[in-house]
Formats: structure tokens, sequence, C-alpha cells
């Protein structure tokens, strides 16, 4: 009798086990269910418009609105070289002094003799009134004295030339000449460059020469700060298209008043082109996986049956009508300004994105607006 009531109490023990195991199941299937998690509470703003920057990125090449080669307009050996390379200058300022010994002697020699001929031409005009010398050799002094004072005028202004002065304020360049060295006239041995005012030499793609215009701002940027090292306006626009480099020619007025910037220098270049109106959404709605931008938006049921995805449409059918998803959509956008990105595609005007509880949710998962 002891063996069928052990086996009776083993199959009513397998039951009860197998029941708990089923409780358990539908327990834990339960708390899973949508009906049963509690919405994630959120925070939700609708798009709006707001005025983008259009901009044209791209390279150009500073230079200089004047440079000047330095000559001596004489030739002679060099006694004294009063600058060096990279000091600032003024117009009008002494840089170089070539020798001067013999020029200072015939200057000399010239001046008495002007003085000379000008005393004895005097002298025989007080001759020619008292009758004690004729009109034609008054003349004959007269042209003589002229003659003298012209030929003192011409050494002059060869000893000047042995005076190299800074024909404009700028920048001296590199100085090839020392103290003692023989130079010949009309060859240069340095240059002065004026780099307060600079040209941009600006590449635009062929592509985008029908956007350029003149009088668009310039902005000059160095890679590293966003902030632009300086900025300037269009102020020609080269006909022609380059044929090798299929760029066209825009040229921009750059002020340089601390001297930052520099003749020859390559740089970084934006054109602002102008500005569009386009729907916004800001930095901290966006997320990001595997290259593609995300944003989740306010939806419903039905929105999301157009694209569920993997959400478990079944469970979320089961939950009030009234119930509002979070909608993960891929979204294209532009270049961040500030803290907003432009959207191109992906959004609507009507929708409404979610920008702050984001975490943890999912394609589906049910909302809670806050307000």
């Amino acid at each position: 009798m002891a063996e069928p009531r052990i086996a009776v109490m083993q199959s009513r023990l397998k039951q009860a086990i197998a029941a708990a195991v089923a409780a358990a199941a539908l327990g834990i299937s339960g708390c899973s269910s949508p009906a049963a998690r509690p919405p994630v509470r959120v925070q939700a703003a609708p798009l709006r418009q707001e005025a983008f920057v259009q901009s044209l990125d791209t390279v150009s090449t500073l230079e200089a609105t004047e440079e000047i080669e330095l000559a001596s307009q004489a030739g002679g050996r060099v006694q004294r070289v009063l600058v060096q390379g990279g000091e600032r200058v003024k117009a009008g300022q002494l840089l170089v002094v070539l020798d001067q010994t013999q020029l200072r002697a015939d200057v000399a020699a010239l001046q008495a003799a002007a003085e000379t001929d000008a005393f004895t031409y005097e002298r025989f005009k007080g001759l020619v009134s008292q009758g004690a010398a004729t009109a034609l050799q008054r003349d004959e002094m007269r042209a003589k004295a002229i003659g003298s004072k012209q030929a003192l005028r011409a050494k002059q202004a060869d000893l000047a030339y042995k005076d190299v002065r800074a024909p404009i304020s700028g920048v001296m360049g590199d100085v090839s000449i020392k103290p003692g060295n023989v130079v010949q006239a009309g060859t240069p041995f340095s240059s002065i460059i004026r780099n307060d005012q600079l040209q941009a030499r600006i590449d635009i793609p062929a592509n985008q020469a029908n956007a350029v215009a003149r009088g668009q701002r310039v902005q000059l940027l160095d890679g590293i700060n966003p902030r632009p090292l300086a900025e300037g306006r269009i102020n020609l626009i080269d006909p022609g298209v380059n044929s090798s480099s299929q760029t066209l020619l825009a040229k921009a007025a750059i002020s340089n008043p601390q001297g930052l910037l520099r003749n020859g220098q390559r740089l970084r270049t934006r054109v602002i082109l102008g500005a569009e109106r386009q729907l916004a959404v800001p930095f901290s709605a966006v997320t990001r996986s595997f290259g593609q931008s995300f944003v989740f938006v306010v939806g419903t049921l039905r929105e999301l049956e157009r694209d569920p995805g993997k959400a478990d449409l079944a469970k979320l059918r089961r939950l009030p009508k009234d119930t509002l998803l979070a909608l993960q959509k891929p979204v294209s956008l532009g270049p961040l300004q500030g803290d907003l990105y432009p959207v191109l595609s992906g959004l609507d005007a009507n929708d409404r994105v979610i920008l702050s509880g984001r975490l943890g949710l999912r394609h589906g998962s049910p909302i809670q607006l806050e307000r």
C-alpha cells in the first residue's frame, strides 16, 4: 500500500512544480510587457526654423598690396647699413649709405664755382649800367652762372642717390648687403612689404562660380581656432576659369593692423554666400550610430506601424490608445552651427523632438511628456 501512495505523492509534487514554473514564466512575461513597464518621462519640443549661414570652404594665398624691391639708383661701396630684415620702417627713413667722398668733393667744387659765377654776373650787371661792360658780356656771365647752378644741382642729385631711403612704410625683407660690399645701380638688395593691408587670392571651384559675388564676406581660418583670424569682402572676381586647376580667382581686401598675417601665407578660407532659414534640431537631441544620425520624436502607434522596425506591435497594441511612443528617425544634417544642426532630410515641421530622457529609449518605447 505504501508504494502506490508514494507514487501519488510524487505525481502531485511534479504537478505543483510545473504549475510554479508556469506561474513564474507568466510573471516574468507580465513584468516585461509594455502594459506593466511604466512610460519613460521625457521632454520634447516642436521643431523651429532658424537662419543658417550658407558658406563655401576653400583656400587662399595672401599677397601684400604694396611690395617694393629696394635698389640703389647709383653704384658704389656700401658705407653703412642702418636696418635689418624684419624691421618696420617708415617712408623716407634712411636705410643704406654708400660712399660719398668723391661726390662731396665734386659738390663742394661746383658750389664754389656757382657762387663765383653768380657774383661775377652781378658785377657785370653793375658794369653794364655804368657803361664799363657790354650787354653781351653780361649775358655771357649770366649763362655761365646758370650753367654752374644747374651742374651743382645735378651733382647734388647724384649725391642724394648715395642715400637709399624707404619709398613706403612697411616691413623690411632680408637685407643681402653688408658694409664694404660694392653694389651696382639698379641691383635689388632687399624689399619692403606693407602687411597692414593684404589681398586674399581665393580659389573658387568652377562649379561654385555662380554662387560667388562681389561684397560677400570672407573669413580666414587657421584650422585650429574656430574664430576667424581676419575678415574681408570680395572686391574682384576674375571672369575666366583656370583650365588646369578648374578654379576661379576671387580677391578680397583683408585688414591686418596687428601684422599677424604674412605675405605669401596660405590659409583655409570661408566665403559666406548668404543665409537660409531651415528646420533646426539641437545638438543634444542627436545620437549617432555607425555614422548615421538619429533623432527621437514623439509619435503614436499608428505612426509606428508604418515603420515598426524591431518593436513588438502585439504588446504595444495592448496599451491604452492614447499612449505616446518614441519613434527613432534617421536624419541627414548639415554642419553644426552654434548648438544647432540644420535638418536636410528625415524630419518635417510637425515633428516634436525629444530633448531629454533619451537614455534607454528604443524605437517604440512608451513615453510620458513632462510639462
